[in-house]
């Protein structure tokens, strides 16, 4: 029986920084529908820059995809720019500048651009249910919000997207246990519509939902965990 062909696809690809400096070096990656992936390395090993390789967001850093191609649904995706790659679903929650700090909960959540087709109300329906703590903070200025209640909001704003893809990038770092524990159970929900690439260093979290694992270092993939049950913090800890 044939596999199905990934949502997303990144097939041996190298990038570069100011067209000289090597950041990642023949990266392949698959992602299906409904699973969970997880990024995992230490500071430094490439694994952000592989997210904003496939969201477009390289572009603005002065680098390039200089080898390899990144496909998503069939079509290459590699070195469009964000908005391009953003309308076909695929949406980058990143490790900072994560909310517009002058607008309210309520005012961030729509300002938010729907990917074309989507059900915009049933989309923002979701956000407030998956985070019922912002509804009591709607009207709240963003700028005022804990930290994890600005990462409740930024994902639930990319949720608004309508992502068929959502890159999270550190969603957990410096939050308190009742909230990763929430998070984890919010990417598990997410996982039933969409796929989701997690790049993130909290062991426990990442073995209880992901499908997979890469470890990358120095820009390199260097093992990698295809099997559930293979999934567990002892298999992974030399890997951050």
């Amino acid at each position: 029986m044939t596999s199905p062909i990934p949502l997303l696809q990144i097939d041996q690809i190298e990038v570069a920084y100011h067209r000289v400096i090597t950041a990642l070096q023949g990266v392949s990656v698959d992602v299906s529908t409904g699973s969970i992936v997880a990024i995992l390395g230490t500071n430094g090993a490439g694994k952000t820059t592989t997210l904003r390789a496939v969201s477009g967001f390289i572009g603005l850093d002065d680098a390039r995809v200089t080898a390899g191609r990144i496909v998503f649904d069939g079509e290459p995706i590699e070195n469009q720019p964000p908005h391009r790659i953003t309308a076909r679903g695929i949406v980058l929650v990143p490790e900072r500048d994560k909310v517009f700090p002058n607008l309210t909960v309520a005012e961030n959540l729509e300002a938010t651009v729907s990917r074309p087709g989507s059900d915009r109300r049933a989309l923002m329906d979701a956000a407030w249910e998956l985070f019922p703590a912002l509804t009591r903070l709607r009207r709240r200025t963003a700028g005022l919000l804990s930290g994890g209640e600005r990462q409740m909001l930024a994902i639930g704003s990319a949720l608004v997207c309508g992502p068929r893809l959502l890159l999270v990038d550190e969603p957990t770092e410096g939050l308190a246990p009742s909230i990763v524990s929430h998070l984890k159970d919010v990417f598990s929900e997410l996982a039933r519509t969409a796929a989701l690439v997690i790049v993130e260093q909290n062991l426990p979290m990442v073995c209880a939902i992901a499908h997979k694992l890469y470890a990358l270092k120095e820009g390199r993939i260097v093992a990698q965990i295809t099997e559930r049950d293979a999934i567990k913090p002892a298999n992974c800890e030399a890997w951050l």
